[in-house]
């Protein structure tokens, strides 16, 4: 290139450049949104725990081996983990495919012909072979950060697919437990019920004699034999229930079909010690599901900006080292090279960029109310767990008492039947009763746990964000 086109050309690249320079400080780079809904100062349940922190492993305060080998059976072998893993696994790959975008590639290619030509001194045919390697390489300054932005916004979302997966774990370890207590609830139930159909075969048995001898009717018999059917009833439906619940923790666990070990009964199941909430705002960092949401919001900050710098020229810049040797010419083979640059700005693309950097702001819109949408949800769980912890308590004191008084009914109801002063069905109300309000009392012990276990899983559950 001659002097006179080599200044020509410097001057029209320090133009480009210099109105590069001058569309960036015009364009505005988007900053990181806060939260727009308020954030509550406290809770609002005046019984909320003050307890322990919240420890990764809580279940095990349980105090069930049991339990604790199929929260870890679940973690290790549940189907939907899996896939969350792999999930992050692809994140990851895309994160490093996007960094490779901000270093120089270098490319080899070889090239080779093989022609016949007549020549023009001698009018004889002659055979020319040509071969031709050269190495390619290729750059492009990241002048205004698109590059940097998009690595920025992999990253970020690799942070979100893994923080997924922990609330996925999260998820899992409390459904697991959560089933695992409605096994034992309908174990304790259908305890509940043999024994309850033990003892209506011997008030049976009793009718029956009693009605042989003349010093009762046929009316108390057939009353007697309904309660007696009508227990029976209860027996086979829990009997499909405790199987049905066993295969959920099957599919939970990752296993096929088949009876589940029992630990601890329904009696002995109780957290040596409720979780501490903490203040509201702590709820920010300790749940992933809320991480998630918040590198979510954080990835589509980073691909606004590469859009908006999509609207600014870019610089890319080349290199090509090669030679060609020919079996038609004789000496070494000659040597090639070259070096260049280029700068692409855009001019008129009938508004496609410009309709993209909208694109990614509303993107950017629908991730902050996503994030916010999050955060409420957050603070509306632990309210409810909260309250169901304490309002669940109270109504199983309340069941117990009228459990034991029951109890005593029948008791009286019986002792007054048998001796002549009341009728059989005072007892068979009292006996109706009383199973009823043994049913209620242990599926309130064990809905009082599984919300327990709820507000473990709404107050993040002992997850911890990984470094880095």
């Amino acid at each position: 290139m001659k002097p006179a086109g080599l200044r020509r050309g410097v001057t029209a690249l320090a133009a480009a450049l210099g109105a590069a320079l001058w569309l960036s400080a015009c364009s505005s780079v988007p900053t990181a949104a806060t939260l727009a809904a308020p954030v509550p100062a406290a809770w609002q349940g005046a019984a909320a725990p003050h307890g322990a922190p919240v420890q990764s492993g809580w279940w095990s305060a349980f105090g069930d081996p049991v339990l604790d080998g199929l929260v870890q059976q679940a973690l290790a072998h549940n189907t939907d983990l899996r896939a969350s893993a792999a999930r992050v696994a692809e994140a990851r790959a895309l994160a490093d495919v996007q960094h490779a975008a901000a270093w120089p590639t270098l490319d080899f290619g070889l090239g080779g012909q093989r022609s016949r030509s007549i020549s023009a001194a001698t009018g004889k045919p002659y055979v020319a072979n040509v071969l031709q390697p050269q190495f390619q390489a290729a750059y492009e300054v990241d002048l205004w950060g698109r590059v940097a932005s998009l690595g920025q916004a992999a990253d970020a979302q690799l942070r979100s697919s893994q923080d997924t997966r922990d609330s996925a774990a999260l998820s899992v370890a409390a459904t697991t437990a959560a089933s695992y207590i409605n096994l034992r609830a309908l174990d304790a139930r259908l305890d509940v019920a043999r024994q309850t159909l033990a003892a209506r075969q011997s008030a049976l048995a009793l009718a029956r004699s009693r009605q042989q001898r003349g010093y009762s009717s046929e009316l108390e018999t057939a009353q007697s034999e309904a309660e007696y059917r009508a227990t029976a009833q209860a027996i086979p439906q829990l009997e499909l229930a405790i199987v049905r619940q066993e295969h959920v923790l099957n599919l939970l666990t990752g296993a096929a079909p088949a009876p589940v070990p029992r630990g601890l009964p329904l009696v002995e199941l109780e957290m040596s010690a409720l979780p501490g909430t903490g203040l509201p705002s702590e709820l920010l960092r300790r749940r992933p599901d809320l991480a998630s949401a918040e590198a979510q919001l954080a990835a589509t900050d980073a691909q606004l900006a590469a859009a908006r710098a999509q609207l600014l020229p870019s610089l890319h810049l080349g290199a090509t080292l090669g030679s060609i040797s020919s079996t038609a010419l004789s000496g070494d083979p000659f040597k090639l090279w070259s070096l260049g640059g280029s700068v692409l700005a855009p001019i008129f693309d009938g508004g496609r960029l410009q309709a993209q950097v909208r694109a990614s702001d509303a993107r950017r819109d629908q991730a902050l109310a996503g994030y916010e949408k999050a955060v409420l949800t957050a603070f509306s769980e632990v309210e409810d767990q909260l309250a169901a912890v304490g309002d669940l308590g109270r109504q199983g004191q309340e069941a117990e008492a009228q459990r034991v008084a029951l109890q005593e009914a029948v008791r009286v109801a019986t002792n007054r039947y048998r001796e002549g002063y009341a009728s059989y069905l005072d007892e068979l109300d009292a006996q109706r009763n009383l199973f009823s309000a043994q049913q209620a009392e242990l599926q309130l012990r064990a809905d009082r746990l599984a919300a327990q276990v709820g507000l473990y899983r709404a107050l993040g559950g002992g997850w911890q964000p990984e470094a880095g």
